[in-house]
């Protein structure tokens, strides 16, 4: 019973996680550290929970693409009036969502490397 819902966590913190992300992108017209900090635990949940041996390095691949593509597309967003400031905000909690996760993935993926030599 406790594995299954151990199974079930994970997903739900992700879904969970976008949704705080983006409804926080909206309503706060700064970052609230608040959210930020509950972003990370849920991220770091994410990260251990989610993501097996065989998925790291896809995990890690795409974590840092995004990171990357979202603060770049935030800045040029940032500076686009039609947009608003609501999309780089959104995009800026939800790199905060992640980069927990990812930087516990790859600690692993590093210990990992380092314990077979």
């Amino acid at each position: 019973m406790a594995e299954s819902m151990m199974s079930k966590l994970g997903p739900w913190a992700f879904i969970v996680g976008l949704v705080i992300a983006i409804l926080a992108g909206f309503v706060y017209p700064t970052t609230d550290l608040t959210i930020v900090l509950v972003l990370g635990v849920l991220g770091i949940i994410v990260g251990v929970l989610n993501i097996s041996g065989k998925e790291v390095n896809s995990f890690l691949l795409a974590t840092v693409a995004f990171m990357v593509g979202a603060s770049s597309l935030g800045a040029v967003l940032a500076v686009i009036p039609a947009i608003g400031p609501e999309l780089p905000r959104i995009l800026d909690y939800i790199v905060a969502f992640i980069a927990p996760g990812a930087a516990l993935v790859a600690l692993k993926a590093i210990y990992e490397v380092a314990k077979e030599k």
